[in-house]
């Protein structure tokens, strides 16, 4: 059976079928959407929830923990964690892949439903929850400032005429504000005048309540008209409050101006944030907008930036808003740079074609095969919903070389029999129906390298399923066209060379024939020493091994994405004005490094001791130093800064896991006993500082933050008519900022603060001043005579992980050779001598998704391999020939190892994916050498070393045709070139080592196996019994 005859003997339809496909193609393309990755969709819910004034410990009780066993309920969980701060608590639900992201959230708001009841009586606000995507990073940063305006005000604007309007763009979802600077009316109080007056903190809070209220005034309907009624029952401004009376003194009227000041705030005043630049310093809001998942970066980034200055118009001219960060920038970058190396490559392929060939016409029919299946390509990828992204088209660029491959053998094998002299047409015919079955099987086995990847689960499994299914479809398309349009344009192109050749066509012919001379002797010599080139196979084997354990591993590499962060700590006890002036010497160290724009400063975030840092870079061809190498550089100077800790980090591709880290690797201790957790985790920490290839280890638990503990002496409380409930309503209205009323306006909502005046809230000898209020006596009783005040030492914030408490130690690696790998290596050693059997440890972060990702990887190889076996003795009918094939595999995992090994390149994933990616490649060679030797030995009855013999020579052109087109098709990748090329070169140096390695040395070690197999398949079961039972014979015999 030909399958190409039909296309052979119809060009007509032949033809219109390719350029329907090429016009489906580029369709397609101009559809397809532009990202930098493919999209990953964590289905990830945040619950929110807070308290003011609530100690950490007290959220982790009263508020995390009832919630936490609520949730952990819920189907599909696979992990859950929880920040508890002073009067918040953040928990992050992380469920599988799997689950659906709608019916989770609807699961964890039944279960807030349920824990209500169990929640503190204090909590006015039920806890809010958010669908998150960690993968799914802000692709604009704007910020917003004003000289002559108040942040709240700039707040209140852009909340009406940006967020919203720019959220109804197709494809964003969400417009977010940080640094909140939400209008607020602070009431602060001084309690020296309010006890000079007999006035309890609860009687201001009573009188704030009654006094501002919006209710509704009903109606009167009369026999002709109808009125509606309203009262003025909202005070909207801070001096209205200031006359608000709250008690009478001997007829007189108390107001608040009296014992105290109404003043217009903000709801949250121990948040800073401020932008630094090579010229100035503003007070700033900043404004993020991410996109929906799989939705156009570049385009929508476009819209943003092109709607932006309409509704600037609609805001104040003071205000002014300004471009940050443009992620849209960098995906452009490296999709433009990978499409220039995408067009490289096949320019190189046509190159290593026409050398071979040394004919222009010749060349353009296999050359033809590359733009036709890459084009067609793309309207698959867009059936698909895949993206124009990193991958997929570098998954296009590595095809480039194998596209090629099935062409080249089908023509190489026609040319043959036109020398032989048949005419185009019948060479065509009888060619394509002796390579096809050939072409098939290089095919399907090359596919089939791809399936097992569309089944890896979890992070691997959603990166890497665009990669496969891109490179596979364009695989089996080009085995299509090389089918039917390749012997077509043979059939029609292809002519007898009559002509007297060229001096460079002898010269390169020449060059050839010794080559091929130097292969027949060489071949010669290898199959008369099979058992040296078995044991040279088997030391290769073991060498691979050797290699595998002793090279540097590693996960996903790292990009310049032209920005990075840095993590700010200070110690525990620190207030937010100390860590402002702190935070600001670190600013203006980054901010005048040349190779920075801009820095963008947060204090006060999630901690009063901590914040960060956003760096903006310049674009990176305008700057001599990667991302990487400017944190290196600035690090010793952020060393150098007193009293503070700076922590650099170069935020991943793509995030592996729902926590925000503050390092590439976190080390995770988990146990129930909160004293052994904390003793434990400062020994921990110190020992792990003291490994040389660590740097910035830090931990969250941070245990020193003072704490005022009053004693409450009920007895004497109870005598002066105190209750407990009292006493701390008191406490918390003074130093807890207490939402104590509601101001509704058009547009939202604004809050009204009980507290004491700042000079009462800096020191605890100021309790001395604090007053109770009798329910019964109507008295005031200072606090001093029913409670006993000292200072303690208090955790700064209480974590859990999975309902028990944890504590997560960072650590970035140093470089210079030390990898992860042996990070993990190191921690673990440590930890064994260190941690007692009641302490439970694990990595999280890339050092656990490179740990479960290569289990799985390796897994994967095993996979892949058995399935080629499987194809290969399905189409061969036999169980030793695919052994034959895959007899290089070992020759070329060697190559790649030690090409990764040369170049100081770790195995990551991609370097992983590239050694999985030559299984299916360098068993093409063996294919076409076996599947010809088995064709001339049946019809030419030949012994079977003579016809592997002849096989080789006879392939050994094509052979050298296609690897050296994958070769020079996996170059550029190889070189890195482009932006963020660097991070993709694992992957082309495995490959290229691989192939060459693999190439020198398959020539010969495939014919010896081959000899081999074909002895042991020809030996009939009775035979090895009967051998077996006669050299058993004989050893009896002997004995």
């Amino acid at each position: 059976m030909n399958l190409s005859e039909i296309w052979i003997r119809r060009p007509v339809m032949t033809v219109l079928v390719m350029i329907s496909i090429l016009f489906f193609g580029i369709v397609s393309y101009r559809q397809l959407p532009i990202n930098s990755l493919p999209s990953v969709d964590y289905p990830t819910i945040q619950v929110y929830a807070s308290l003011p004034g609530a100690s950490p410990e007290t959220m982790a009780s009263t508020v995390a923990s009832p919630l936490e066993k609520a949730f952990s309920k819920i189907s599909g969980l696979e992990s859950m964690s929880s920040q508890n701060t002073e009067g918040s608590t953040t928990i992050t639900l992380s469920f599988s892949f799997e689950r659906n992201i709608d019916a989770a959230a609807q699961d964890v708001n039944t279960a807030i439903s349920e824990a209500k009841q169990t929640l503190p009586a204090a909590m006015t606000k039920l806890p809010t929850y958010a669908k998150t995507n960690p993968a799914q990073q802000p692709i604009l940063y704007y910020v917003l400032t004003a000289k002559t305006m108040k942040l709240s005000e700039v707040q209140e604007y852009a909340e009406t005429y940006l967020t919203g309007e720019l959220s109804t763009i197709n494809g964003v979802s969400k417009v977010e504000i940080v640094g909140l600077q939400k209008s607020a009316i602070r009431v602060r109080l001084n309690p020296d005048s309010m006890a000079a007056r007999g006035i309890g903190l609860d009687d201001v809070a009573n009188a704030i309540t009654t006094g501002n209220v919006n209710k509704p005034g009903g109606s009167l309907s009369g026999s002709f008209q109808a009125y509606t009624m309203e009262s003025n029952g909202q005070l909207k401004k801070a001096h209205e409050y200031n006359s608000l009376v709250v008690s009478q003194s001997q007829g007189v009227p108390v107001r608040i101006s009296d014992i105290g000041q109404a003043i217009d705030g903000i709801a949250d005043d121990k948040v800073k944030l401020w932008l630094d630049t090579k010229d100035d310093q503003y007070d700033v809001l900043f404004m993020s907008v991410s996109k929906q998942p799989g939705a156009n970066a570049v385009r929508i980034a476009s819209q943003v930036k092109a709607k932006m200055p309409e509704l600037q118009k609609l805001m104040p001219q003071a205000i002014e808003v300004q471009l940050l960060y443009d992620q849209s920038v960098f995906i452009e970058e490296s999709i433009y740079d990978v499409q220039f190396t995408l067009v490289l490559t096949i320019f190189l392929v046509i190159v290593v074609i026409f050398i071979f060939i040394r004919a222009l016409i010749p060349t353009l029919i296999p050359a033809l095969a590359v733009p036709l299946s890459l084009i067609t390509t793309f309207a698959v990828m867009q059936l698909l919903g895949f993206s124009l992204n990193n991958l997929s088209l570098m998954a296009l660029t590595l095809s480039v070389g194998f596209v090629v491959d099935d062409a080249i053998v089908m023509m190489e094998n026609i040319i043959r029999r036109m020398e032989q002299g048949e005419d185009r047409l019948r060479a065509s015919l009888v060619g394509s129906r002796e390579i096809g079955f050939t072409i098939l099987s290089m095919t399907l086995s090359l596919v089939v390298v791809f399936i097992p990847i569309l089944f890896l689960g979890g992070l691997m499994g959603k990166l890497f399923r665009e990669f496969a299914v891109s490179i596979a479809v364009a695989i089996i398309i080009s085995g299509f066209i090389s089918l039917t349009l390749t012997p077509m344009l043979c059939s029609r192109i292809l002519r007898h060379n009559t002509s007297q050749p060229n001096k460079l066509y002898q010269a390169s012919e020449m060059m050839f024939d010794k080559a091929l001379a130097f292969y027949a002797v060489t071949l010669r010599w290898a199959l008369g020493h099979r058992k040296i080139m078995l044991l040279f196979t088997a030391g290769n084997l073991i060498l691979s091994g050797l290699l595998f354990q002793y090279i540097d591993k590693g996960f996903i590499p790292s990009q310049d994405a032209n920005y990075f962060s840095i993590y700010i700590q200070t110690d525990e006890r620190s207030s937010i004005e100390y860590l402002t002036p702190h935070q600001q010497l670190v600013s203006d160290i980054v901010v005048a490094d040349d190779n920075v724009m801009g820095v963008l400063s947060v204090a006060g975030i999630p901690n009063s001791n901590s914040g960060f840092l956003v760096v903006v870079l310049h674009d990176s061809s305008k700057r001599s130093m990667s991302v990487d190498e400017v944190m290196n550089r600035l690090r010793p100077q952020l060393m150098s800064v007193p009293g503070i800790r700076a922590i650099p980090v170069n935020p991943p591709p793509i995030a592996v896991d729902s926590k925000q880290s503050q390092g590439q690797g976190v080390f995770t201790l988990k146990t129930t006993d909160m004293n052994v957790l904390q003793d434990y985790a400062k020994q921990m920490e110190d020992a792990m500082r003291s490994i040389p290839g660590l740097v910035d280890v830090n931990s969250d638990m941070q245990l020193k933050k003072p704490k005022i503990s009053i004693t409450v002496n009920r007895e004497r409380a109870a005598a002066m008519g105190l209750t407990l409930s009292q006493i701390q309503d008191t406490l918390y209205t003074a130093y807890g900022s207490r939402s104590v009323s509601t101001i509704y306006s058009a547009n939202s909502t604004y809050d009204v603060y009980v507290e004491l005046e700042s000079q009462y809230l800096r020191d605890p000898s100021t309790l001395d001043k604090l007053y109770v209020k009798s329910s019964s006596t109507g008295i005031l009783v200072p606090l001093s005579t029913v409670a006993e005040v000292k200072e303690t030492l208090a955790p700064l914030a209480v974590n859990h992980s999975g309902q028990v408490p944890a504590a997560s130690i960072s650590f970035n690696l140093a470089g210079g050779g030390y990898s992860m790998d042996d990070a993990m290596r190191d921690i673990r050693a440590v930890a064994n001598n260190i941690l007692p059997s009641t302490i439970t440890s694990v990595f999280e972060g890339e050092a656990a998704a490179m740990e479960s990702s290569f289990g799985s990887l390796g897994f994967l190889l095993f996979v892949t391999v058995f399935i080629i076996y499987v194809v290969l003795g399905i189409l061969y009918e036999s169980y030793m020939h695919p052994i034959t094939i895959l007899s290089a595999l070992p020759l070329a995992a060697f190559g790649a190892l030690l090409a990764l090994a040369i170049f100081n390149l770790p195995l990551d994933v991609y370097g992983f994916v590239g050694v999985i990616m030559l299984v299916g490649l360098v068993k093409k060679n063996g294919i076409m050498m076996i599947d010809f030797a088995l064709q001339v030995e049946k019809e030419e009855n030949l012994s079977p070393e003579d016809s592997i013999f002849q096989a080789c020579m006879t392939r050994f052109r094509p052979i050298m045709m296609t690897t050296m087109a994958a070769v020079f098709g996996t170059l550029p990748i190889a070189l890195g070139i482009g932006a963020g090329g660097d991070a993709r070169m694992s992957m082309g140096v495995a490959v290229v080592g691989g192939l060459i390695f693999s190439q020198m040395l398959t020539l010969y070690v495939t014919p010896v196996f081959y000899l081999y197999m074909d002895r042991l398949s020809k030996l009939q079961v009775r035979d090895i019994v009967r051998a077996g039972l006669a050299k058993g014979l004989r050893r009896i015999h002997k004995s």
